[in-house]
């Protein structure tokens, strides 16, 4: 009998698939003011973040955002209205001009930003909708539509050369992916595996072909291309 496959150890949880909880102490989002100006305290490495974390004050309440590019701790950062674009600025989508660069967006108003928070990314404001709606384009180079009221910081995330440099040794690797709870490292490829591993897995032919996994399938057999628009050569 064999193992449960990686996809399937990860749903159930365990020690080797556990977030690790100290990586995660800092907790990136805005508060819930309309106007105001927050100073920047401190920056502060986090290693459940590919992007450094800023530490930031509006009277008597802390709370953290991602860094962007250029910041300088003391540095004051405005909410709300601003009479100029500012790097750093959190203000509403549909107050910006086309053609800004903005990260850690909302995807609904008021949930605190969940897209574009990677290093070195940005999205950029693309174009204005009817009824406050708002299309940005996202580092991938995809439109999305947001309601106009959903909140962003102005600039491009901290950290963009951070993949640049190389790890040269694998205990490097090794630490590094550890901080990173619950990843998978090393990766071991699919077809390399015995076939009671995984179902790509056997000792005969290794001429690798396209497998389409049900929409429904259990997670032992939902490898290979999951629900595809399309399939084939372009």
């Amino acid at each position: 009998m064999g193992k449960r496959i990686i996809s399937q150890a990860r749903g159930k949880g365990s020690l080797s698939y556990q977030v690790r909880k100290n990586a995660f102490i800092y907790r990136i989002g805005y508060l819930p003011v309309s106007e105001g100006q927050a100073s920047v305290l401190k920056l502060i490495h986090s290693a459940a973040h590919s992007a450094p974390v800023m530490k930031m004050q509006v009277g008597n309440k802390i709370f953290y955002n991602l860094a962007f590019r250029g910041v300088i701790e003391g540095q004051k950062i405005n909410f709300g209205k601003v009479t100029e674009n500012k790097e750093g600025d959190i203000v509403e989508i549909k107050s910006l001009p086309i053609g800004t660069s903005v990260y850690n967006v909302e995807k609904n108003p008021g949930d605190g930003g969940k897209m574009v928070r990677a290093a070195g990314t940005s999205a950029i404001v693309h174009k204005n909708y009817e009824h406050s709606k708002v299309g940005l384009m996202m580092p991938h180079k995809h439109e999305i539509v947001l309601d106009g009221t959903c909140r962003a910081a102005i600039g491009v995330v901290a950290g963009e050369g951070r993949g640049l440099k190389p790890f040269i040794t694998a205990g490097r690797k090794f630490y590094k992916m550890k901080a990173k709870g619950g990843r998978i490292w090393p990766r071991t490829s699919a077809v390399k595996m015995n076939a009671v591993d995984h179902p790509f897995g056997s000792g005969r032919g290794k001429r690798i072909k396209s497998k389409i996994a049900k929409r429904n399938a259990p997670p032992g057999a939902r490898v290979g291309h999951l629900r595809p628009r399309r399939t084939g050569r372009r």
